[in-house]
Order: structure tokens, then C-alpha cells, then sequence
């Protein structure tokens, strides 16, 4: 502030002196000041501040700069604007109004500077005591000084709300990039301020999920949905990892989506380090807003206009703008395009999966035990057949995701290789009759009479046939009853 108020005195100084500047050079002669004054009265000047005024000044006044200017050494310095005899004072309040601002600040943090300033002025004037309230300058110069800052937490903010409001008070926060590419990802969804239409003519607002390298600021995949699911999340993020490789690690929020178990243990199997962003704490995820600003400013705004817009339209232009806009723009924050550094810089992604074992890492793990009776297991209320081979099995581990039922896959218990691939019971086709016959290995009727007798029973005959005690029971002969 104070390099400005320097800079408007030296400007006015300058502007005053070339007004009068004709004046100085060339002195009228006896009889002709008033003449000339009134001339210099009659002309349109530039305002030496704001470019867009004209300004004019009476006769009196530049006389008045004339006869400064023409007895001073330095008339710039005298034709300045004066500066105040306060300036650089700043007013202070009684301890008393502090205190109380300060009390007052505390409880009411989302409140304005001019509501304090209102509501201190009402509380002096039941102190009197206290001393006379300050201008406002004055206190919002105290505010600002103490670091009072309007907070724009909720009214009545949760538990979690109050404690990321804390945070943000006591640690600073500090913006940071990883050193290679595909070292982290950033995953958000967006409510995309647009309306689409459906083929049933319904209305939505559609949302976009984007996935972001956080050192090329590459966008990995832009797609838009009608909700936000693990469903889309899924689909949308195995979508980046076929375009980019698997990436070290992948950054969300505390949504629904991110947390549902199918995201969680699918990064889990594929190795890639889940990290979430502290509740209530959306600047952590930074990189993502500066991004949804661009999709809202350029590719949103320019599809405004259209009429029926359809998500089908709305996903092909948002590859259009990603690809031909958005990464062939110079980034302020890296100083380059997403796409030069995409191409010039070190990366640390992995090789990609086939696309059945990437699609069977995002699945839930589920326990059932089998009915005995026809070797099913039921999950969500529909019936599962397992093959007669593992019928025997005391509890099968089972994965699938949760929205699509059409099939399960039983994996082994400890290594959670796939074994097989289970279907829905079809009732139907049960109805035929027609049953394999389950096959196993009997012994025959020759060997069961050729087995010799168990070691064990053996052993306990012979001991006691050589221990020479006589029999200890009467043998009955048994007439056969007719």
C-alpha cells in the first residue's frame, strides 16, 4: 500500500508541474498572467491516475502551483499531494474493545468485518468505560492483522467439519508435485453445471469423472455419467490404466464410490497405493478443481447453446477437448503442455494386465457355505450352482462385483487364484431330468475278500494267542431259525 500512495504523490507532482509547465519556461509578461491562466482553465486534461477521466482545474489553483513551483528547488516535491500527518499511525482500541472484538471473533467466525464492526458499536455504548469504538478501517486493520479471517464453515458443523477446520488453522498447507510420471493419480467426480437429456426424454445433470497425473497434469481418462457409483468409477478407471499403464499410486476423496470395496481391494491386487484426502479438505485434491474450472470455462461453455444434448454427444466432445485443447495447452503451474512432458519426462508406470484379470481385481470377496442337497450357494437372493467337484467343500470364497450378477467366480481360499466359473441356477433346463452321473472309484467284491486282516487287529490276536490264556467266552452254536 505504501509504494502505491509514493507512486500517486510523484504522479500528481509530475501532472501539476507540466499543467504549469508553459508557465516556467516561457513567464507571460506584465498584465498577461490572468490571460494565460484562464486559458490553461478552458483545456481537458488526462487524469494522471485513471486513464478513462478528463479533468479540468479553475484559474485560482493554477495560479496557486505557479507561484509554489517558481520559488521551490524540487517542484515536484511541492506540487505532490501531501501526504496525511496519520499516515502509517495506525489507531488503536482500548484493551477492552479488543478483548471483546477478539471474544466476539471466536464465536462468531462466520460472521462479516462490518457485522463485528456493528455489533461492536452496540456493545461500547453498554460499556462506556471501554473508550470510544474506532472507525471501521481501524478494525478491519485489527482484524487482518491478527489473522481474523471470515471462516465459511456450515452453521451447525458436524464433528468431522470442526476438526478440518481446526487443521487448516493450525498446519499450513503447502502445494506439492511427485517427481516422475504416473508416480499418482488424482480421481474425482464432478456435478458438470449442464442438463442432458436421455432417450426416454428424462433430464439430468450428468457427472464427469476425470482421472489426472499429478506431474504431467495428463488427463488419463474424461467421461461422463449419469451417477456417481463404484460402477462408473471402475469402468472409468480401468479405461486410464489400459490408455497409461498402472500407475504407483491413486489419490481420492471420501465418497462412497471410492471407498467401496470393489475400488478398494481391485488397487489392493493390482498393487497400487490408495490414498485418501483428509475429510472436509478438498484443496488436498487441488490439481482436480483447477481442472474442473478449465472443463466448465472452455468445453461446458461452448455446448451451452446446444438443444437435446445427449451423454453419447457430451462424452465424444469431452474427448475431443481433452485431446485437441487441453493437453496441447501451456499449464502456468509446470510451464509447459501436459503433452511435452508427457513425452519428455521419466515414467514409473507398470505393465497393464489383461483385460479379464483387470476386470476380476475389481470385485468384492464373498464367503457362503454350500446347501448339501443340491450344491448351491445363494448371494443376494439368487441361487448359484457349483460344479459336483467342489460340492464336498465345507465354505467357498466367491468374488464378483456387486452390480453385475450374471455370474460368480470361486477362487481358492488361500491364494485367491480363479478356479472356476459359476452361473445363476436355471430351473428350467432342471426340469429335463437329465443328471450326470456322479462317478467315484469303489473297491470290488474280490478285494474286499482278499484284504488281509488290519495290522492293528492282527497285533492284538497274536499277543494274545501267545499269552496262553484260554478263551474267555462259551461258544453257542445258533440253530438258524426257519
Amino acid at each position: 500500500m505504501g509504494n502505491t500512495k509514493t507512486c500517486n504523490w510523484l504522479h500528481w507532482g509530475q501532472f501539476r508541474l507540466a499543467v504549469i509547465g508553459e508557465l516556467l519556461s516561457s513567464p507571460p509578461d506584465k498584465g498577461d498572467l490572468q490571460q494565460t491562466l484562464a486559458r490553461l482553465s478552458k483545456k481537458n486534461y488526462q487524469h494522471p491516475i485513471d486513464e478513462n477521466q478528463k479533468i479540468t482545474f479553475g484559474s485560482s489553483t493554477i495560479e496557486r502551483w505557479y507561484y509554489k513551483a517558481g520559488k521551490a528547488d524540487d517542484p515536484v516535491a511541492v506540487l505532490g499531494r501531501k501526504i496525511r500527518s496519520d499516515a502509517g499511525i495506525r489507531w488503536s482500541m482500548s484493551n477492552a474493545l479488543f478483548n471483546a472484538l477478539e471474544s466476539q471473533y471466536k464465536k462468531y467466525s462466520r460472521w462479516t468485518v462490518q457485522l463485528h464492526y456493528d455489533n461492536l458499536k452496540v456493545t461500547a455504548k453498554e460499556h462506556p468505560e471501554w473508550g470510544k469504538v474506532p472507525s471501521y478501517k481501524t478494525v478491519l486493520r485489527c482484524v487482518r492483522d491478527n489473522g481474523w479471517l471470515r471462516s465459511h464453515e456450515p452453521a451447525q458443523p458436524t464433528l468431522g467439519q470442526k476438526r478440518a477446520e481446526e487443521r487448516r488453522e493450525k498446519k499450513e498447507i503447502r502445494g506439492f508435485e511427485v517427481a516422475y510420471l504416473h508416480g499418482l493419480w488424482h480421481l474425482d467426480f464432478h456435478h458438470a453445471k449442464i442438463r442432458i437429456v436421455d432417450a426416454s426424454g428424462n433430464w439430468f445433470q450428468p457427472m464427469a469423472l476425470a482421472i489426472l497425473d499429478d506431474h504431467s497434469r495428463i488427463c488419463c481418462h474424461l467421461q461422463f455419467y449419469l451417477a456417481e457409483t463404484a460402477e462408473c468409477l471402475v469402468h472409468g478407471l480401468t479405461q486410464a490404466i489400459m490408455k497409461r499403464g498402472l500407475p504407483r499410486a491413486l489419490m481420492t476423496d471420501n465418497g462412497s464410490a471410492m471407498l467401496a470395496e470393489e475400488t478398494t481391494r481391485g488397487l489392493e491386487r493390482l498393487g497400487v497405493i490408495h490414498k485418501t484426502t483428509l475429510p472436509y479438505s478438498p484443496y488436498q485434491n487441488g490439481k482436480q478443481e483447477v481442472f474442473w474450472g478449465q472443463l466448465e470455462g472452455r468445453l461446458l461453455e461452448l455446448l451451452r447453446k446446444e438443444k437435446d444434448l445427449t451423454l453419447s454427444y457430451l462424452n465424444q466432445a469431452g474427448q475431443a477437448w481433452v485431446e485437441q485443447d487441453y493437453h496441447r495447452r501451456c499449464n502456468r503451474e509446470i510451464k509447459t503442455t501436459p503433452l511435452d512432458r508427457l513425452m519428455n519426462h521419466k515414467s514409473v508406470a507398470r505393465k497393464v494386465p489383461d483385460s479379464e484379470t483387470l476386470q476380476l481385481a475389481f470385485t468384492r470377496r464373498i464367503t457362503r457355505k454350500p446347501r448339501r442337497s443340491d450344491a448351491t450357494v445363494t448371494v443376494e437372493g439368487i441361487r448359484y450352482e457349483l460344479p459336483v467337484r467342489f460340492a464336498h467343500m465345507e465354505s467357498v470364497i466367491l468374488r464378483a462385483s456387486s452390480w453385475d450378477k450374471s455370474q460368480m467366480i470361486l477362487v481358492d481360499a488361500k491364494t485367491d487364484a480363479p478356479l472356476t466359473r459359476i452361473l445363476p441356477q436355471d430351473k428350467t433346463a432342471n426340469s429335463s431330468g437329465k443328471r450326470r452321473v456322479i462317478s467315484f472309484t469303489s473297491p470290488s467284491s474280490d478285494s474286499v475278500e482278499a484284504q488281509e486282516q488290519p495290522a492293528l487287529l492282527k497285533k492284538w490276536m497274536a499277543d494274545y494267542a501267545a499269552s496262553g490264556l484260554p478263551p474267555a467266552y462259551l461258544p453257542k452254536e445258533e440253530n438258524s431259525i426257519e
